[in-house]
């Protein structure tokens, strides 16, 4: 297979999969280095994936939270862009195999993210909506959207509950804000859209196989989130597993039956593997095993970042963006220091945890950082201003406040648009 077109220089090459927080954190600590850095993506711009739900839920517009790569390091000549699907890895002779040619490496950093896990389920996998990437989000947008439109053309009452109820499975950050964002919708937005339904008929339902929703976080917060949910209207549904969807009704395990046209898929991730590694280098998590030095087992040259890594003496660390962030600063330090080549860095990686957080709806939100909890208001404005400050782009951070701001004052989020990409007949 031929190579694709790459400048051949004097400098090790560092090739990085994935754009992600940790590609893109790690790319722009290297961009001045000296080493050649290829970056490789199945995308030409990064996407801020905490606020995908916000897409699907019309409260964003996707290039708010999207940024182009090659605007990024457009004054950074060391940095190569490279849009392709990356298919396997061939360790042996320091290469990498894609659909449109192969890439030699002289080191590797594997940071493709995570992807969704269904747990085996095929039929959950089919029959689900995912949010994964911002093109399912405005996918999902359309769904809800079109819904709405075609519940105003039903007779049946039957029907339109269909088309007008929705499931979300796993009560997750992501399952949370979701269903905080869809009460919300339903209860500020919607009515002044369609006055001529009866929004009451619109059911909520988030379905949690555990004990608490927000599972981790502090037993007290789980629990006021938990109010909040029921107080905006969203049907909780604790300590039971979506089982099968058939004929727009979602069987739960307790034999119990929701009736939807759409349910969202929040239940679970998996580490998004290349083929190309035997199965001693992957944890029983389905990540890549490393040690403190972030190196994959058995490989000098190789390492992982974020969702994918899997310390093992560290136990593992959670598959959120801020480890992700750290281990990309820590590698991007490694690899700059000045003995990287003849010994392994004076300090393992440690993860500092900086604690986790959920906004649930408006002035509705918890958080907590070690020993110190909060709620309502204030986390809820730390909630804003820490997504704010993440986002890349002083433009985004500006169209996404505005927003916000806007959605604050008037109740009013106003991307309620139904846009299908038009399909040639043949």
């Amino acid at each position: 297979m031929a190579r694709i077109n790459l400048p051949e220089i004097d400098k090790p090459r560092i090739v990085i999969i994935g754009a992600g927080f940790a590609g893109l954190v790690l790319a722009k600590k290297l961009a001045k280095s000296n080493f050649q850095i290829v970056l490789l993506d199945r995308n030409n711009f990064h996407q801020f994936q905490p606020l995908f739900y916000q897409v699907a839920m019309s409260g964003l517009e996707p290039s708010a939270i999207c940024f182009p790569l090659r605007k990024v390091f457009q004054k950074l000549k060391n940095v190569f862009i490279r849009v392709c699907e990356v298919q396997s890895i061939l360790p042996e002779s320091k290469q990498i195999q894609t659909d449109n040619g192969l890439v030699n490496y002289d080191y590797l950093v594997l940071a493709m993210g995570a992807k969704n896990s269904y747990f085996g389920n095929t039929v959950l996998e089919e029959k689900t909506l995912s949010l994964k990437s911002v093109a399912e989000a405005i996918a999902m947008r359309n769904q809800i959207l079109s819904d709405y439109e075609n519940s105003l053309l039903e007779h049946d009452i039957n029907k339109r509950q269909e088309l007008l109820d929705i499931v979300i499975v796993g009560a997750g950050p992501t399952g949370v804000e979701l269903a905080g964002a869809l009460a919300e919708l339903r209860n500020h937005v919607l009515p002044k859209d369609y006055p001529e339904l009866d929004l009451k008929e619109m059911d909520i339902h988030l379905v949690q196989s555990r004990e608490r929703i927000l599972d981790g976080m502090n037993p007290n917060l789980c629990d006021k989130a938990l109010n909040d949910l029921k107080n905006l209207g969203v049907q909780v549904h604790l300590k039971k597993r979506v089982v099968d969807i058939q004929d727009n009704q979602v069987i739960l395990s307790t034999g119990e039956k929701l009736i939807a046209k759409k349910v969202i898929w929040a239940a679970g991730v998996t580490a998004a593997t290349i083929p190309g590694f035997d199965e001693t280098v992957i944890h029983s998590s389905k990540r890549y095993i490393v040690d403190s030095y972030l190196r994959l087992k058995s490989y000098q040259d190789i390492y992982a970042l974020g969702d994918v890594a899997f310390i093992e003496e560290q136990g593992g660390h959670p598959q959120v963006a801020p480890v992700a962030i750290q281990q990309a600063n820590y590698l991007a330090r490694c690899f700059k220091s000045s003995d990287f080549n003849n010994k392994l860095p004076s300090k393992k990686f440690e993860y500092f945890d900086k604690g986790s957080m959920a906004t649930i709806g408006r002035h509705k939100a918890v958080a907590e950082f070690k020993k110190l909890k909060f709620t309502g208001v204030f986390a809820w404005f730390m909630w804003l201003f820490v997504h704010i400050y993440f986002l890349i782009g002083l433009k985004n951070k500006i169209i996404v406040l505005f927003n916000w701001v806007w959605a604050y004052l008037f109740f009013d989020q106003g991307l309620r648009l139904l846009i299908k990409p038009k399909i040639k007949e043949k």
